[in-house]
């Protein structure tokens, strides 16, 4: 490593709005809205304003696994937030999320809608309310703690490993190694927990699952920074083979389909309203319209 251009910090930082890479545009040090923007509202309980980021697809996913064991009053309209355009920032985005991050959920199935923010959050919320995917003996706080795990190690993947790895202007090479030793470390950790689990809290499917393999099952898959050769995924085995297995459930499929404006057109919707959307609606069959 070179230390040739060395980076001195002032007493005091400054926002430099040309520094920050892929994301300059919008990035900045400042919450609130940047704009006025209602959100539209469809017609069913739960209104879901999202991307199909890892933190995105947790709760499709978890939606589309509610639905699927015929859970009716899960029915959810998804509406894209365009993160690029600075969609996060209209003013009906922040009033659910003050943070202006994907997902923001709103309940509207009581008298008084609920608003939901952070994807951990919303997991536990729907979980909780169709006693499903959470544990209710003493794998519950195992859930918890996974769940929990995957909160706080995943900023490490995404806002350390992913945008240096993938997103800066240039290669860091102590950023990279830095972020690479501590997701290899967590790899490690789910990988040697796996071996002897069927899924993070033993046989039973959970809301740890859904939160953990958006991120590290998608990293697996070479489907997250294209980094599965850099970090060697292929070794870790038993994440492998948990990543394979979750990949297959009908749907996971569908849920990473759900807000996804990138990849092959048949995989994009980019809203959904309806359970035939993900056979009439997709972006394919749009264009084709066109």
């Amino acid at each position: 490593m070179t230390h040739d251009n060395s980076y001195i910090p002032p007493k005091v930082w400054q926002w430099d709005k040309n520094n920050g890479g892929n994301w300059a545009s919008i990035n900045r040090p400042i919450s609130g809205s940047t704009h006025d923007k209602v959100l539209e509202k469809g017609k069913h309980p739960f209104q879901l304003y999202s991307l199909a980021t890892p933190n995105g697809v947790k709760v499709t996913i978890m939606f589309e696994e509610l639905l699927a064991l015929g859970i009716k009053e899960a029915e959810y309209d998804a509406f894209l937030i365009d993160i690029s355009d600075g969609d996060q920032f209209g003013s009906g985005f922040v009033d659910i999320n003050p943070n202006s991050k994907i997902p923001a959920l709103l309940d509207q199935s009581n008298e008084q809608a609920i608003r939901l923010f952070e994807s951990g959050s919303i997991l536990f919320y729907l979980a909780e309310k169709f006693d499903v995917f959470l544990p209710s003996d003493e794998k519950r706080a195992e859930c918890m703690s996974w769940l929990f795990w995957q909160m706080g190690s995943a900023p490490y993947l995404g806002g350390g490993f992913g945008h240096f790895y993938a997103y800066a202007p240039e290669k860091f090479e102590y950023c990279i190694d830095r972020f690479s030793m501590e997701v290899k470390r967590q790899l490690d950790v789910l990988d040697k927990h796996l071996q002897s689990n069927l899924y993070l809290c033993g046989d039973e499917y959970t809301i740890a699952d859904i939160a953990i393999w958006p991120w590290y099952g998608a990293l697996a898959l070479n489907r997250l920074y294209d980094a599965a050769e850099f970090l060697d995924l292929p070794s870790y085995k038993n994440v492998m083979r948990w990543a394979k297995q979750i990949d297959q459930r009908p749907a996971v499929k569908r849920g990473v389909m759900v807000n996804k404006t990138w990849g092959e057109l048949s995989s994009q919707l980019h809203e959904r309203h309806d359970a035939s959307d993900f056979v009439e609606r997709t972006q394919d069959k749009l264009e084709s319209e066109n």
